[in-house]
């Protein structure tokens, strides 16, 4: 995709299509504190392990219709009828390992919850409270910090939570930022 002289420079990344674009001028690297979003955001970056994040975008309303608007309260509940809904809805990624992973996945944010962990102070504690700048030209797969976060949300019960997913959703989520150094959204976010 070639610039033209009024659009902005972005992430490489987010050239390719007018939603990721979208996305990356307006969701990407913007710091999100809300636990029950930043939950969501994780459960959707699970989805997209093996596919693109375009493929999800185009999907993100549907996942919201089916995962009750990601209220993890109401996914807990999610017996074997809604998992076999689910896999059957076009309108998702129809993958039952990944589908029961997000119900699990709630059942842990909510075990969390109860025991007077708040699930967005316990992932900003991974990055101190504050946004991690990369360097903004040589953008890793994974890291130490996300190393260490999989692990402890593995720990807690939470699955499809590896470094490299969990590194790409810190990036997301604002916790890192890892706009290009020439992307009009590095010093913005």
């Amino acid at each position: 995709m070639t610039r033209s002289h009024t659009e902005p420079g972005r992430c490489a990344w987010a050239q390719s299509h007018p939603l990721l674009a979208a996305y990356h001028d307006d969701e990407w690297g913007v710091p999100e504190t809300d636990a029950r979003a930043l939950w969501e955001k994780l459960m959707l970056d699970g989805f997209q392990a093996g596919l693109s994040w375009l493929t999800i975008l185009k999907k993100r309303d549907a996942f919201r219709r089916a995962f009750a608007e990601f209220d993890p309260a109401r996914v807990a509940r999610f017996n074997t009828a809604d998992i076999d809904r689910l896999v059957a809805d076009s309108g998702i990624v129809r993958s039952r390992p990944k589908i029961e992973a997000v119900i699990g996945n709630a059942r842990a944010y909510l075990d969390m919850q109860a025991a007077g962990d708040d699930f967005a102070e316990f992932v900003w504690s991974f990055v101190g409270h504050r946004v991690q700048l990369g360097d903004g030209q040589h953008v890793p797969t994974e890291t130490e910090g996300s190393r260490a976060l999989a692990a402890a949300l593995k720990k807690h019960g939470f699955k499809y939570v590896g470094p490299t997913i969990v590194y790409a959703w810190m990036q997301a989520v604002g916790m890192v930022n890892d706009h290009a150094i020439d992307c009009f959204r590095r010093d913005r976010v």
